[in-house]
């Protein structure tokens, strides 16, 4: 699916910060795709970004409606209700995340199409999706990868591709979740997808492409949570990764949502991810790890960060505190290394 901008984020009457995490990150992501936020009574959270009515945000140009909340059970409120019909009749398509369709809001969808307007249902694709077939395919992908869930994979794969750009290099942020999606204008929501399609689904996403070409992979889950750990293995059989990027929240203590398991040791992590990445690309390798060190004063993360980069031979940064570079130069070092070999083995064939 393809989404229009700019966007009116919609927070609806979210009671927190967290409750809006989706318009926050739209937000910080593409800021120049965001006309203003649309707050009801009793809202609590507060975008840097101008409030608007609807009419309002039709004259300043929105094509979209975009539901920044996310909830309990992720049910579209009936205080809603009103707000989403008359966004409509403003000229704006509607676009969720939310596991509540937005077809089964009474009156929609009988106003979208009258109105000629699209509903999109980011969570529930509905294209056609093969199963994965493992072929080689041309380009070059990175994926990022977790310990746990919510530990900074998509802000790294961002972070990545946004220095890729920077760098003249081709490349694309491929989205795997809603929030990537938004700030992508599309993608497709892996893990509402059926699980025989997973890596189907995500050879669809990020196809051949020239050899020059980055496909940047929003990683999901991990494949120690015992709740998504079969999102997180269908998408490294389905991305073929060339490149790696281990994301990690060093203050956890147990799985998120799971206080009983353990979180993995990053030597475990590296291994199980990369020994997975190979049943479909031999020549896949870890590039770097991210560390989200919000909740350490600067002298911790940074001698955790040297620590870590020391005891892995890997880069290691915080991507909010440093950046990416020392991964990008990492990854382009391997790709250029990768293709020297490639080239000599060929050599002997080709004079024979």
């Amino acid at each position: 699916m393809k989404i229009a901008k700019p966007y009116l984020l919609f927070l609806g009457d979210a009671p927190d910060d967290l409750a809006a995490k989706t318009a926050f990150g739209v937000q910080a992501w593409c800021p120049q795709d965001c006309v203003g936020q649309l707050r009801l009574p009793g809202c609590i959270p507060r975008l840097e970004l101008p409030e608007r009515d609807l009419r309002g945000a039709e004259a300043a140009g929105a094509k979209t409606l975009l539901v920044g909340v996310v909830n309990r059970g992720g049910v579209i409120s009936e205080s809603w209700r009103a707000a989403l019909l008359e966004a409509l009749e403003c000229g704006m398509d509607i676009a969720s995340g939310l596991h509540t369709r937005l077809r089964s809001v009474p009156g929609l969808t009988e106003k979208a199409e009258r109105l000629g307007r699209k509903l999109h249902d980011i969570r529930h694709h509905e294209g056609t999706l093969a199963i994965g077939t493992g072929r080689p395919r041309s380009g070059r992908r990175l994926l990022t990868v977790g310990t746990d869930c919510s530990v900074g994979k998509m802000y790294t794969a961002l972070a990545i591709h946004r220095a890729l750009e920077a760098r003249g290099i081709p490349a694309d942020f491929k989205a795997t979740g809603q929030t990537g999606i938004f700030i992508a204008g599309e993608g497709i929501s892996i893990d509402a997808v059926v699980s025989d399609f997973i890596s189907g689904a995500t050879e669809k996403l990020c196809p051949a492409q020239p050899d020059d070409h980055w496909a940047i992979i929003e990683g999901q889950g991990s494949l120690f949570h015992p709740s998504y750990a079969g999102v997180s293995l269908g998408l490294l059989h389905g991305a073929q990764p060339d490149a790696l990027v281990l994301c990690h929240e060093p203050t956890r203590t147990h799985m998120r949502g799971l206080p009983e398991q353990p979180l993995p040791s990053l030597e475990r992590c590296l291994s199980a991810n990369v020994e997975a990445a190979r049943v479909v690309k031999a020549e896949a390798r870890f590039v770097g790890i991210a560390l989200n060190t919000r909740a350490l004063e600067a002298p911790a993360a940074r001698k955790l960060l040297e620590d870590t980069a020391a005891e892995a031979g890997l880069p290691c940064v915080d991507p909010i505190r440093d950046g990416v570079e020392p991964i990008v130069t990492e990854m382009l070092k391997a790709a250029r290394n990768c293709g020297s070999v490639a080239r000599s083995a060929e050599r002997p064939a080709r004079q024979a």
